[in-house]
């Protein structure tokens, strides 16, 4: 049966999660936490990603997410890819470490109605309670639990990644500290009773399917799916020319100054057929396909290195080598600005 179709929409936004492969945990320490976070932070500025509210459990995560731009494929792709490697490498293994793909449910976000979008935050920052980690029998506050968004709207410092005022406009509170407090206090004193978390109605709302929001915005959601692809659209509509033109610009960025740094031209042209760089351009490979979602045709014919096979072998060999995972783990922190 084929998959389907990822709704993609600049504005979209989404309640994503995935869990650990076979339900094994995944953030097992803060070296897997600050990684996870890290990589919100580079997601941020590389796909314009905007994070309402996260959180972090053993075994899986939760975002409430949205895309400025259509670009939730390449980006999950690319994040879940790198925290994989990642993961693996400090291990000494392979294979994979989440379960299956992840999920994505497309939350009505429309300021007119911010219902939907309180229910995905509170589930989200709740998550620690239901779990039995914090708050009810466990007792404990729920600010305890470090590994969400709830801190920073408790008073804590936000991330530039982080956007707070979204939710605190739907629950009509004032977007700033006074107004996060307030929203805290509120969870805080659900987090006392964990049967109480969430309510019957909202849980049901939360498993209902691929859509979280009315019907007619579940209609509407359908009919920007079956639009024939290939064709002109218009922003807001579902479509990958506005996101591939954002990561090619942000690819061809990499490229360049990852020649530069290597003393190697940036012409593809005259890179081509040149063996005697052979190392240097499957590094170059290596890292684009490690900090983007470009596909390996396209790193291949930017690079002059013919045949796309060669990306496969580079990504592979950086991967598998540890002088080699060094020599691109130390390019890619010299690019970093």
């Amino acid at each position: 049966m084929a998959r389907p179709l990822r709704y993609e929409a600049a504005g979209a936004v989404y309640h994503v999660m995935a869990r650990g492969d076979g339900g094994k945990n995944v953030f097992d320490d803060d070296k897997d936490r600050f990684a996870w976070t890290d990589l919100m932070e580079k997601a941020h500025g590389r796909f314009g990603w905007r994070v309402h509210a996260w959180v972090l459990m053993g075994n899986h995560f939760h975002l409430l997410l949205e895309t400025p731009e259509p670009n939730l494929v390449a980006g999950m792709k690319w994040v879940l890819g790198v925290f994989s490697q990642g993961w693996n490498r400090r291990r000494g293994r392979r294979g994979h470490v989440f379960q299956g793909r992840y999920k994505a449910v497309v939350v009505n976000g429309e300021a007119a109605d911010g219902n939907y979008f309180k229910i995905v935050a509170d589930y989200i920052h709740l998550n620690p309670v239901r779990s039995g980690w914090v708050g009810g029998e466990a007792g404990g506050r729920l600010r305890g639990w470090r590994w969400s968004s709830f801190g920073a709207y408790a008073g804590g410092k936000i991330p530039a990644w982080l956007e707070t005022g979204r939710v605190l406009r739907a629950f009509q509170l004032s977007e700033d500290a006074r107004g996060g407090k307030a929203y805290a206090g509120y969870l805080e004193a659900r987090a006392k009773d964990r049967q109480g978390v969430i309510t019957d109605a909202a849980l049901s709302a939360l498993r209902s399917g691929w859509y979280l929001g009315e019907k007619s915005f579940g209609e509407k959601v359908l009919e920007a799916i079956k639009m024939p692809f290939g064709v002109d659209r218009k922003k807001g509509s579902v479509g990958g020319d506005a996101a591939r033109a954002h990561d090619e610009a942000a690819a061809e960025r990499l490229v360049a100054a990852a020649l530069s740094r290597l003393g190697l031209p940036g012409d593809p042209s005259e890179l081509k057929g040149r063996g005697k760089w052979k190392d240097e351009t499957e590094l170059v490979a290596a890292l684009v396909r490690k900090r983007t979602a470009m596909p390996n045709r396209w790193v291949a014919d930017r690079l002059g290195m013919g045949h796309e096979v060669g990306v496969t072998r580079a990504v592979r060999r950086f991967r598998d080598d540890r002088k080699l995972a060094e020599r691109l783990n130390a390019l890619e922190k010299n690019l970093e600005p």
